[in-house]
């Protein structure tokens, strides 16, 4: 999948920081189309940041990639660990010896951010905490995650546990379609009497899913996901000064992002005209086709994009009876440019050269 494209529209919002949080360092946000994956809205979406409980939807991804396979099942009851029950709060309480169900974990983990139940799922599916970890960054690194390191699945404080807002957002796209059938675990208000860690589902009927975060460290974080009609957005906001500023800042941002999908229609050309470049133009892409692996496309797609310094990723799809095939497409280049990236793709993104193909695309506004 194409997890991000580059094509900023963030122009368009003028939605200012928070002054409290660029002054702490701690602040990033971001907007994504969740259909056509825009970047709607972008502030320091590449700057390192701690996760804090974000960190448990890896946890949970992890999880269901774990149901997917038959490791195991939502019915399954998994001892809990002298370790995982004497993980700091948040928690359920749970104790030494005791054997709670997979599905019971999930909506611990999702609804209550609850840290010991992190702990059971990830020494359940990985065999131990560190051995769970690994396999985070791993999946982290498959997902283009490039700025994440995990070190424990519960977001609790480690210097070394980093991520941006971009990849933040990636992991919620990721998680939201490859397991739609799990979703719902994310959007559920109440477990065991108790509410959400995430006021804006019950504040807000277009936001129907994902997950808070704090430590002293991160700030308040939150990742959403809100639908209207057709349209959804995932959105994520680090390092808010308290959650009800964070809830604030966010709720504005849901506003403006679905305001801008609703005037946009080629993010390129919507560029354009914000900065005033002429609305009649013609621009060039580059094209490399025959891939296999949607993620791969998307990170071969980046790495061109940041090789040029400019450039919108399109990449395409293409059926042939039951074979699906890939295509790396970068587009909004200059002719030069253009040529340079296909005359040296091979060497940029260090595999074999393939068939390379120059386009020249008209633009009309």
């Amino acid at each position: 999948m194409n997890w991000v494209r580059l094509a900023i529209i963030a122009i368009a919002l003028c939605v200012a920081a928070p002054a409290y949080a660029e002054q702490q360092g701690r602040y990033a946000s971001i907007i994504v189309d969740a259909n056509s994956l825009d970047i709607l809205h972008a502030r320091q979406i590449d700057a390192q940041r701690h996760p804090a409980s974000l960190t448990k939807i890896m946890t949970l991804y992890l999880t269901f990639e774990a149901l997917e396979s038959g490791q195991v099942t939502l019915d399954l009851a998994v001892p809990v660990s002298a370790h995982a029950a004497s993980t700091a709060p948040i928690k359920m309480g749970l104790r030494r010896g005791q054997n709670v169900r997979i599905d019971t974990l999930i909506q611990a983990v999702a609804v209550r951010s609850s840290n010991d139940a992190a702990v059971v799922l990830a020494e359940a599916i990985g065999g131990s905490e560190a051995q769970f970890v690994e396999r985070m960054n791993a999946a982290a690194i498959a997902l283009g995650m490039r700025s994440t390191t995990f070190r424990n699945p519960h977001g609790l404080p480690d210097a070394a546990q980093v991520t941006t807002a971009r990849d933040m957002a990636k992991l919620a796209i990721a998680t939201r379609t490859r397991f739609p059938q799990h979703y719902h675990y994310f959007g559920q208000t109440h477990f065991r009497g108790r509410e959400s860690t995430n006021k804006l589902l019950k504040e807000r009927a277009d936001v129907d899913g994902f997950k808070t975060g704090y430590t002293n460290a991160s700030g308040y974080n939150l990742v959403i996901s809100a639908v209207r009609d057709e349209a959804r957005i995932i959105a994520v906001v680090l390092g808010g000064a308290s959650s009800g500023s964070r809830n604030s800042h966010m709720s504005d941002l849901i506003d403006r992002g679905f305001d801008v999908i609703g005037a946009k229609t080629d993010p390129v050309i919507a560029v354009s005209a914000l900065t005033q470049s002429p609305m009649h133009k013609r621009h060039w892409a580059m094209q490399i086709d025959g891939f296999d692996s949607p993620a791969e496309t998307a990170i071969f797609t980046d790495t061109l994009i940041r090789s040029a310094g400019i450039g919108a990723a399109a990449s395409r799809s293409h059926t042939r009876g039951d074979h699906i095939s890939h295509s790396v497409r970068v587009e909004a280049l200059d002719q030069t440019t253009a040529r340079n990236l296909c005359a040296h793709h091979g060497e940029l993104l260090k595999i074999a050269p393939r068939r390379c193909k120059v386009l020249s695309i008209a633009n009309s506004g």
